[in-house]
Formats: C-alpha cells, sequence, structure tokens
C-alpha cells in the first residue's frame, strides 16, 4: 500500500471511530488502537502535507490560530423562538394552531443549553460553520467547529446540504475545565453554557479542541427537499451521519405533549448535559407556511422554558474564606436544602458589590438555585419574610489574621494585606503540595492544615525541614511510624520535579501551570528567571504585560528572593532540564511568527524554533532578529520592513528546518 493510499484508509478508520464514539456511543476500537492509528496519520501528514485529505481527523485537534472572526450572512435566517412558561400558556399556543388546522401533530425536542450553529456541506464535505449571530449575520467558526469530534466532516450521501444545531459542553468536560483554570489561577466558568460559548470564540482552535465541546444537530434548512416531516429529518440526519439527540418524541395533542414535558422535567437532572426546556415544532412542513411566522419567529414553534429549581432556606451567617492571593469571599451558611438533587448548605455570595445589589442579610429567608444546574447561588431575599435584620456590613478586618482587609481600586474584590496571614499561608502551602505542583503525596489539605496549626510548617521550606521533628510527629493522632516514613520519602522525592512544576508551585500571580513552561524554557535557571526585565518579559509569545508585571514584582521582593535561595541549599532542582541544542541557523535568534500559516500550526512552528535554540516573541522591536511571514501578514510584516529585520516566508523557513536537522 502506497502512502496517499495509507492515509485514506487511517482517515476513514479513525472517522468511523469518531463518529461510532461521540455519536453512537458505541467505541469500535481501543483507546490505544485509536491513538495509534492518530499519531501514525499525524506522522504521514506532516512528512507529506501535499496528501492531507480534506476530510482528515487530524483537523479535530486544532491549531489553526485567527485573527478575528469574519461575518457570514446566512443564506436562510436563523430565527429565535417565542417561549412559553407555563401548561396555560402552552395551551393558548396549541388553541393557535387549531385555528388554523387541525391536522397538526407536534415533535417535543429537548433544548440543549448550548448555542446554535449553521452548518453547510458541499458535495457531503463539511465547509462551513457560522453562529447564530444577529440571526441574519453570523460569525465564521469553521476552525472551531471542526474539533468537535461527534461533528462528521464527511456525510454518507455526497450532498450539498445546510443543517443546524446546538454546540454545548457536557458536564464532565466543564468540570475539567474550571478544574484546569483554578490549576491556572484564571476566573471559573459559572455555567457550560457560558464555558460553550465563550470557547467557541477562541482564536486558537487547539485551545477549543482541549475543551471537548459536543454538538447535536436538529435541523436541516430547507428540508421539504429531502423529508415531510420533522421527525424523517431527525431519522435522515441520524442516517447520514450526525448525532441526533435520541430524546424526541412525536406528540398528537396538547394533552400529550404535557405528559411528555413533564416526564422530560423529572430526568433533566440526570443527563449529562444542561438542558432548560423543551422545543415544540409542528411536525408537518407542509403546514409551516400556513401556520406562518412573526418577524422574529415562526409562529408553528415555541419552547416550553423550565423553572429552575428554586428552594427557600434560611441564611444562617456570612462567613469569610481567604484565598492565597489575599482575595476575601463571602459565603452563605444556609440551613441544608435539597436542590436539583444535593444537599446544599453554603453558597458564594461573590464579593460585596452582589450582596448588597441583592440586599441579602444574615437571617434572611433566600432563594437558592443551582447557577447552571452545578453551583450553588443566592438568587434573591424573599422580602415579605424579613423581621428587622441588619442591613450587611463588609468586613474591615481579616477574620483569620485582624489585619487590614481592603478593596483594590478597580476590582470588586476585598483583599487582606498581611503577606504573612496563616490563611494565605496555609492555602499556599496546600498549593505547593498538590499534585498539580510538587505532588508530595501523603500531604494532603487536612496534613498541611495539622502542621501548620501546630507550627511544624509555617513557610515552604519547612516543609524540607520536617524531618527535623519526626519524632515529635510520632506522638500525634494518625501519625504512625509508616505514615510518617512515607510523607518524609514523598518530600524528599518532590526535590527532583521539575523547575517548571516548582515555579507553579509557588503560587505567582496569574502564573500557572503553562504559563510556568513557557517562563522555565526561555529562563532555564532561577538566577536567570530571578533577573528577568520586564520587556523581554513580555515580549514573550503568551506572556504579555499583566503577567510580566508580576513575574517581576515576586522576584523582586527580597523576602520570596531569600525563600528561593534557601530552597535551592535545601537541595530543590531550580534548573529546566533541556535537549543538548546542536549548532544550527536559528541559534539563539529572536523569532516573531506573523500571518497565516500554511505548513505549521503556529504551536508546531514554535516549538521547531525553540527546538533548535530560538526564542519566539510576539512583538517586531529592534531585538527581533528574524520575522516569518505567512499569509496575509499585516502590520508586524511593515514593522519588520521599516527597522530592516530579515523576513523569511514559510516556505524558506521549511527549507531551512529540514536542511539543518
Amino acid at each position: 500500500m502506497d502512502i496517499k493510499q495509507r492515509i485514506q484508509t487511517l482517515v476513514d478508520l479513525i472517522n468511523q471511530a469518531n463518529h461510532a464514539y461521540h455519536a453512537l456511543d458505541k467505541p469500535t476500537m481501543s483507546d490505544q488502537q485509536y491513538d495509534a492509528y492518530l499519531a501514525e496519520l499525524i506522522d504521514l501528514e506532516q512528512r507529506h502535507p501535499e496528501l492531507k485529505l480534506p476530510d482528515t481527523p487530524t483537523e479535530k485537534i486544532g491549531g489553526v490560530v485567527l485573527d478575528g472572526f469574519q461575518k457570514i450572512e446566512h443564506r436562510v435566517p436563523m430565527m429565535s423562538l417565542s417561549n412559553v412558561f407555563n401548561e396555560d400558556e402552552l395551551r393558548l399556543f396549541d388553541e393557535r394552531i387549531n385555528k388554523i388546522t387541525s391536522e397538526a401533530s407536534y415533535v417535543s425536542e429537548l433544548k440543549i443549553d448550548g448555542l446554535a450553529i449553521s452548518m453547510t456541506y458541499e458535495k457531503g464535505r463539511f465547509t462551513r460553520a457560522a453562529t447564530r449571530g444577529d440571526g441574519i449575520t453570523g460569525e465564521d467558526v469553521t476552525s472551531n467547529v471542526k474539533t468537535i469530534k461527534s461533528l462528521p466532516l464527511v456525510l454518507k450521501e455526497a450532498w450539498d446540504i445546510e443543517v443546524r444545531g446546538e454546540v454545548f459542553m457536557p458536564h464532565k468536560s466543564f468540570k475539567a475545565v474550571n478544574q484546569e483554570r483554578m490549576t491556572n489561577n484564571e476566573p471559573l466558568f459559572a455555567n457550560p453554557r457560558n464555558a460553550a460559548a465563550g470557547t467557541i470564540r477562541q482564536l486558537d482552535s487547539k485551545i477549543v479542541a482541549s475543551r471537548r465541546l459536543d454538538m447535536f444537530v436538529y435541523a436541516i434548512v430547507e428540508a421539504q427537499q429531502y423529508v415531510e416531516t420533522q421527525e424523517e429529518a431527525l431519522i435522515l440526519l441520524d442516517k447520514i451521519g450526525f448525532k441526533v439527540n435520541p430524546d424526541y418524541h412525536v406528540c398528537n395533542d396538547v394533552n400529550d405533549l404535557i405528559e411528555r414535558i413533564h416526564a422530560y422535567d423529572k430526568r433533566r437532572h440526570t443527563l449529562p448535559y444542561d438542558t432548560d426546556g423543551v422545543v415544540i415544532k409542528v411536525n408537518q412542513f407542509r403546514l409551516h407556511d400556513p401556520i406562518g411566522y412573526t418577524v422574529k419567529s415562526p409562529k408553528w414553534a415555541t419552547a416550553y422554558k423550565f423553572a429552575a429549581e428554586q428552594m427557600e432556606t434560611r441564611l444562617n451567617a456570612i462567613t469569610f474564606q481567604i484565598g492565597r492571593s489575599g482575595v476575601v469571599t463571602p459565603v452563605a451558611e444556609l440551613e441544608p436544602v435539597m436542590v436539583s438533587g444535593s444537599r446544599v448548605s453554603r453558597a458564594t455570595l461573590h464579593n460585596e458589590d452582589y450582596i448588597k445589589a441583592k440586599d441579602i442579610r444574615i437571617g434572611d429567608t433566600v432563594i437558592v438555585h443551582k447557577a447552571g444546574e452545578i453551583i450553588p447561588e443566592v438568587l434573591a431575599v424573599v422580602m415579605s419574610k424579613r423581621d428587622g435584620q441588619k442591613p450587611f456590613m463588609m468586613i474591615d478586618a481579616c477574620p483569620v489574621c485582624g489585619s487590614e482587609v481592603r478593596r483594590k481600586e478597580g476590582e470588586a474584590d476585598h483583599y487582606c494585606l498581611n503577606p504573612e496571614c496563616p490563611a494565605k499561608k496555609t492555602y499556599a502551602l496546600i498549593h505547593f503540595a498538590s499534585r498539580v505542583a510538587m505532588d508530595i503525596d501523603t500531604l494532603g489539605e487536612k496534613v498541611v492544615e495539622t502542621l501548620h496549626t501546630l507550627g511544624y510548617v509555617q513557610t515552604i521550606p519547612d516543609i524540607y525541614k520536617l524531618k527535623q521533628h519526626a519524632n515529635a510527629l510520632e506522638d500525634l493522632p494518625g501519625f504512625g511510624t509508616k505514615k510518617i516514613d512515607k510523607l518524609l520519602q514523598a518530600i524528599e522525592d518532590s526535590k527532583r520535579q521539575s523547575f517548571d512544576r516548582l515555579l507553579f508551585g509557588l503560587g505567582i500571580k496569574h502564573v500557572g501551570a503553562k504559563v510556568a513552561k513557557i517562563l522555565v524554557r526561555h529562563y532555564p535557571t532561577l538566577e536567570a528567571l530571578m533577573e528577568a526585565d520586564f520587556e523581554d518579559l513580555k515580549n514573550i509569545f503568551d506572556i504579555g504585560d499583566m503577567i510580566a508585571a508580576s513575574v517581576v514584582d515576586y522576584f523582586q521582593n527580597e523576602h520570596n528572593r531569600a525563600m528561593l535561595q534557601e530552597l535551592k541549599a535545601l537541595g530543590l532542582n531550580m534548573t529546566h532540564q533541556t535537549e543538548q541544542v546542536k549548532a544550527h541557523p536559528l541559534n539563539n535568534l529572536t523569532v516573531v511568527l506573523t500571518g497565516k500559516l500554511a505548513l505549521y500550526t503556529r504551536d508546531q512552528a514554535t516549538a521547531l524554533i525553540e527546538k533548535h535554540g530560538g526564542k519566539v516573541s510576539s512583538s517586531v522591536s529592534a531585538k527581533t532578529d528574524l520575522v516569518i511571514a505567512g499569509g496575509e501578514a499585516g502590520s508586524k510584516l511593515k514593522k519588520a520592513n521599516e527597522l530592516g529585520i530579515t523576513i523569511m516566508d514559510e516556505a524558506a523557513f521549511k527549507v531551512m528546518i529540514d536542511d539543518n536537522q
């Protein structure tokens, strides 16, 4: 079999496996076999880019970096739906239909809480995806939608067809994304819908791919070319390769419809994704035009919106948590209540502004729900049950150390200003020892709190001096000889952790795991990083002003510098282990990538430059040695010409790489 045939075979195998796993939930091969096929295909495509097929599943890995989204005018407008909120309103909808026709049946479909997307196929091949936008004009998100594994890139029929569906983030993906954002000190997404919407508008499709979005397709544009009813359209969509939500039903009258809605409402909390209602459509397409349209929505369809489950309970107290950055978060301590299937006794109150806007007071009866069906939140106060409760006053002293608490200018949050606050220290120690940082086995949250309270571990260096207290620890409840030996060995083993993990573990503001890896590649020793200046840092791709300022501030602090020198003396690894760089034309050059690259993704080009001893910067300056320009390069290319910097196109860059392996 020649290379071209092998690529086609691999593409077919992987696409079939993707459809079976992500659309049908029926895996046809093991994860190991799938990974092996994908790795082989990636290798072949990199060595023979001219043979890459348009429906290659490697597009689902992402890698396109856009400058922005182009506007696309929808051939057929994407109309919104009217809403009904109770049985009476639904019966009125049914009465209006029956005044025009007595022949209508209804199809009920779960209303997925995501964002609507329109997708175009030409001769059965996926060519374009666009957001709803204002219904007339949307944004081209083709590169991002391509990464969704349940989306077929090639249909089972070679048709020119436009379909519409809902992109959403499953609960499992939502939890994983928020865990990663927490690890990287980034704001958490409030709910899966916001997460999906924010993800689909990312300019880097590799980020989109990593967040594991999913999709259900529910409509064919101008469907009467193919079928006569909505039920037949859903069956056809499934047949030609789309993922269709199986929870749809044909209802012959409004009573049947109401019974079905009640059934949906009971089981929606058990689903692995968010749904906020039921879409109801007249099944027969021939009846749609006679029933008609308003300016914004069809009269033959509506959305029954579920009431968010809300429960009343008493707000017993407002307590305050101190994070490792010193941020003070008010927390509602509630009389326990069951909400959306789980017991809720605490809910975040976010900040002072949130509490005052809702006029929340201790002793109030409050309405609690789960934002996005996941995060407990105080929605409102039941004012009719208020009985003389005093207005909320934000604390001005830290509840842990008693130091001043102050609101930072331009921010909604308050902060404890004491750098030695025990709460900050405890959270800092827990983070340092955590699995995602130094991964010190058995030094979990409870152990850290115990050792800190008893005075054995007050600072990070104290962790590595704990062996001095081994005998004393044996007298503590729950600390036997075996546990202590295991703990001390884990601490000793952590000294060999990589420099980027150590850097991440220090808890520098805005320096998450990804940023730490970038920093150590550019500054492979502690000494080099300590002396890095703001201008050099901010020019590193993916760093920027905010992170650069935070890093400089941290390493200019004499207390931090002394602590790091102590850790170094205790034997912790503070050198980034890099591969030996061979002599290469890119050695020691500062390189800027600009424009749309065709032969490499931005990450691949960056990795190649760094592998061969170069440094990638995000902006052109007098310090830039080389600019690699792809298609549609703009201001950076212009500035490079003005400064007389060497400019190379992508083909020449590839020759340089290939000829100097």
